[in-house]
Formats: C-alpha cells, structure tokens, sequence
C-alpha cells in the first residue's frame, strides 16, 4: 500500500486538491496547506518511491527565495495589477461609464435593441480602459439595466447583455488576467495583448449580431427609445460628417508622417484626426457656433477621453514606447486627470481605490504564494512530469490535447474563478502545450476567451453575482415615468446569461480554427529571398574572385586605376631592405638523414 501511494503521489495531490476547493476552503490555503501536507508525506514514503520522489527537508529552505524572489514578491510583471485595478475604480468613480450610456443610447435609441448595442460599445469601451469585470459589470447594472427595464426590454435579455459585456474586460486588453496567464507562461505581456486585441474585438461583433437577430426574431422584446426619451434630439448625419472629415485630417497627417515615423505613422495620423475635431467641438460647444449637431458634440466630448486614455495606455505599449506596468501608471494618472476634470475626485474616492486596489492585489499575491507552495511539492513528487505524459498521450496530437484542454478549463470554471484557473492549471498545461509545438501566447489567448466564461457560468458566475448585487429584489416606481417596475428575479439573469456562454464556446472554435487572429502579434513574415545584402565598395582592393592587378595596371571588372603610391596588397609586405641571406643547399634524399 505504501508503494502504491508512493509511487501515484502526484495523481493523488491533485485529487486531494480538487476536493479541499470544492468542499470551499479558501483557495490560497488550500494550495498552501496541501502542499506542505504532502511534502511530509513524501519525505517519509520517498524511500518506497523507486526514485519517482525527490524531496528532502532541506528542500524547504528553497521557499523564502521563491517568495521574495523573481516569481512572487520581485515580479515587475505583477505590478501592472494594482495599477490597472486602481485606474479602473478611479474611473468607475468618474462618472465616466454614465456619460458612455447615456450619450450612446441616445445615439442607437432610434433603431430596436439601441440600447442593448450601447451597452455592449460602452462594455467594449470600458474594457480597454478599466480591465476590471466588477467596475463594468457594476457600472453598467446601476446605469443601463433600470432603463432598459423603463422601456420594455425582456429582463432575460438585458441581464445577460449587462453581464456579458462586463466580461469583456476578460479579453480585450488591459485585462489582469492576460498579465497573469502572460507571467504563467513566461511570455510577454505586451504580446499576449497584442494577441488578444483581435479576438476580443470579434467577440464584442458576435454580442452585437446576437441582439441584431434578436431583435428580428423577438421584437418586443427590446423596442426602440420613444421619441421623448431621445434628449439629444437627431443629428447623425452631422456626426458622419465630422467622422469623414476626421478620417481625412488622419490621412493626411498620415502621410505627412510616413516618411519620419515609419510604421507609427498610422496610429499618430490617427491621433492628429481625433485631437482636431475633438477641439473643434469644444469650441463650437462653447461659442455656439452650432457647426455641429447637438448628438455629435456630446458623442464626440464622451467619447474622445476615454479613447485617449485606450491609446495612452495600449497604444504606448504597441509602439514600444512603455512596458504593461509604465503603461498601468500612465493609466492611472490619466484617470485622475479625467476624474478631476469631471469635478468627481475627491479624498474619499482616492481611499476607496486604495482600498480595493489593496485588496485584489493583496488577494492575488496570498494565491501566488500558495501556488509556490504547492508547486515546490508537485514539482518533487514529478507531478509536471505525470501531467505531461496524461496531456500529450490524449488522442489526436494537439487537436485532441487542445479539446481535452479546453473541456477541462471549462468544466472547473463552474467552480473556480479566472485567478484560481490561472495559478493552478496554466502552470500544468504549459509544459505539455510548449512540447507539442503550440505557440504559448495563441494558447494564453485561448485559455483566456475559456476562462471567460468562468464569469458567466450559472450558478457560480461572479458576473452574475454582481448584477444581482445591484438589479432590484423588489417592486419599484420608476422616477421618470412613475410606473411600477416589476423586479428582476435570479432565474432571469441565469437564464440571459446562457445564450452568451454559447457566445463565448463558439468564440473558442473560432480562436482554434482561425488562429492567425492571434498569431498577428509576430507581425508579417519575412521572406528569406527578398533579402538583399550590398557590401560597401572598397576600392583599394580587388574584387573577390578575380586576379590582383599589377601596379599602374587597370584593375579587373573596369575599376578606376590604382592611385599612385597605393601598396601591392597581393605581395607580402616589406619592412626594409635586409640583407639576403645564402641558399640552403639541397638535402641528399639519397642517403639517410643525419640528426647531428
């Protein structure tokens, strides 16, 4: 029995593992306590083990330099975590995502489901600047849901649209959990969110085509604003224009700059386009000059900071400019700038930032170090080993290892969160993904699009919890219209959240069958033949793979003749005229040699 337990330690940890978090230990000192446990244990039954064990106390010194070293306490990687978690509540505090919703819904009022694609721009939107799921999916339920509810939207479909675009700040860029599977994987952040842009982007396009069929087949359930609610009145047209004449000021700076800045052209032409009219309708706001329409100046002014703040943050990091982490307080500054602007900063809103920017960051390093606790035990026992034999002998090569893996992932994301699935199961899967020949930021990507789903999966979506911390439990009068509103039942949001959990599986088909959507990171491919390589002429010597020439002769291939005094390079150099010395006499080869 004991040579049983000791030679199969490495399945057994990790069962006992799964059952200590499903029976709701906390995650942090599960992983801690069961590595320890284990290590005692196989200490003592190592000698049973055949060599398949290799722990020894002494091991044990190995912890404080795995805490306080490069993987937990020195990771610079991590410490984009608090800074984006900070920016994210500073400008949930704003007031930002409130402008974002009103001013869009009132741009898509007119059209059925106008609404329901405001909240998933606005999702979009918050996504790239707070990477925080429960800023967004708070903001938006607090914001969206009591006035989608106003104007006859199906409970089911406005739950599950609020839910799931909060979730978005899973996969579009900054999310943390791109800088944590980046850290796991030993792979750069920048090129995970480089990655992961693409993806996220369809995915926002799979939300909208979802509500666009919805609203065909099930009308009445997402109805159009009334005209009374449409405060910012019409004004489309003059918003197109303004985006026309945008693209043509971009353009032109564009081409302007492409012969200095190269590749960045594009993006600062862009950003010359955008500062333009974003100028241009604070003065026509301001001075009443009424060159725009009302609906285009606000949706200009709303839109245009946040979508700096995107580029101060991403786009410094694709240009090279900043690393993820300079990036992340750049990020920050910038979202006190926007809240201070908007008259929304105060002492009180800095320390509730602190605060919960403390507590996740606090929350995520506890779960690091029991990961490097139980890791250091796993490791011993050749737990990576027996993981990467199980992985890699699945059927089908790496079709079979990437449905199995992905089968897995989802499964567990019922029971863990998106942390928990990226300190435990990465760590495990990597080695065998690397050793099939997988690109480790293209399966970070697609673990990623999985673990998203973590968030909206009934009962234990911490999305869903979320947005039933803040939909009403109870009757309520609408302040607008003075109706009585009828609550929103758990059930409901359950089952809206069901259809965008499909979304998102299709989403991970998507991510293995077109893999290029992230395998743009490494840029164009470079054809070895169109390589050209010109040395430099020299012309005091002669062409390789001709003769020399002769003094005051013209060299070969037509070259210019020698200068006079130019050195014979083809002959031995002189150092003077020394005296010439005798001829050997030639050897007798008839006679042995003498050695006297």
């Amino acid at each position: 029995m004991i040579e049983f337990i000791a030679q199969n330690m490495a399945p057994i940890m990790f069962a006992s593992l799964i059952i200590f978090l499903l029976i709701g230990y906390p995650v942090a000192f599960s992983l801690a306590a069961n590595g320890l446990l284990f290590f005692f244990i196989g200490v003592l039954v190592s000698p049973y083990s055949g060599g398949s064990i290799n722990l020894a106390w002494p091991l044990l010194h190995a912890l404080p330099d795995n805490f306080y070293g490069t993987r937990v306490m020195s990771n610079d990687t991590l410490l984009a975590i608090p800074f984006f978690t900070f920016m994210g509540i500073v400008l949930e505090r704003s007031g930002m995502a409130e402008d974002l919703l009103d001013t869009i819904g009132q741009l898509f009022g007119p059209i059925r489901g106008g609404l329901a694609y405001a909240v998933i721009f606005v999702g979009a939107l918050l996504a790239a600047t707070t990477g925080v799921v429960a800023a967004s999916v708070i903001a938006m339920g607090l914001i969206s849901l009591p006035i989608m509810l106003r104007y006859g939207y199906d409970r089911r479909v406005a739950s599950g649209v609020i839910a799931a675009s909060g979730t978005l700040a899973q996969i579009i860029p900054p999310s943390l959990v791109l800088i944590v599977l980046a850290d796991q994987l030993g792979r750069s952040v920048g090129d995970m969110y480089a990655g992961a842009l693409i993806p996220g982007l369809v995915l926002t396009g799979i939300y909208m085509l979802y509500i666009l069929i919805m609203s065909i087949v099930r009308p009445n359930s997402m109805p159009a604003l009334p005209l009374e609610a449409r405060t910012l009145g019409h004004g489309v047209l003059s918003l197109i224009v303004a985006l026309l004449v945008t693209g043509a000021i971009s353009y032109g700076a564009y081409r302007y700059l492409v012969p200095t800045q190269g590749d960045n052209a594009d993006i600062l032409g862009f950003a010359v386009g955008v500062i333009v009219i974003y100028v241009v309708a604070i003065i026509d706001q301001r001075l009443g000059l009424n060159m725009m329409s009302k609906l285009a100046q606000q949706v200009v002014i709303v839109l245009i900071p946040p979508l700096a703040l995107i580029f101060l943050v991403l786009g410094t990091i694709f240009l090279g400019i900043a690393t993820p982490t300079e990036g992340g307080a750049m990020g920050s500054v910038g979202a006190l700038i926007m809240a201070g602007l908007k008259g929304r900063l105060s002492l009180d809103v800095i320390k509730q930032a602190l605060a919960s920017t403390t507590r996740l960051s606090s929350f995520v390093l506890f779960i690091l170090i029991g990961a490097r606790v139980f890791s250091l035990t796993f490791y011993g026992v050749n737990g990576h080993i027996w993981v990467e034999h199980l992985l890699t002998s699945l059927p089908g090569g790496e079709t079979g290892f990437l449905i199995g893996v992905n089968i897995l992932v989802f499964v567990l994301a019922f029971f863990l969160d998106f942390f928990e699935l990226a300190f435990i199961i990465v760590p495990l899967l990597a080695p065998a993904a690397d050793k099939l020949g997988i690109d480790l930021i293209w399966f970070g990507v697609l673990l990623g699009v999985n673990m998203q789903t973590s968030f909206m999966h009934p009962p234990f979506g911490f999305a869903l919890f979320y947005l039933r911390s803040v939909a009403a439990r109870v009757p309520y009068l609408d302040r607008i219209t003075g109706k009585q509103i009828a609550p929103v039942s758990t059930g409901q949001i359950y089952w809206g959240a069901v259809p965008f959990v499909l979304i998102q599986v299709i989403m991970i088909g998507l991510t293995i069958a077109f893999p290029q959507m992230v395998m743009r990171y490494k840029g164009a491919a470079v054809e070895p033949s169109t390589i050209d390589l010109k040395l430099p002429d020299m012309p005091s010597l002669s062409p390789l793979g001709t003769p020399p020439a002769d003094n005051g002769a013209a060299p070969a291939n037509g070259g210019a003749p020698a200068a006079p005094g130019t050195p014979d390079l083809s002959q031995p150099p002189s150092f003077g005229d020394a005296p010439a010395k005798p001829a050997a006499p030639a050897p007798d080869l008839s006679k042995p040699p003498s050695f006297n």
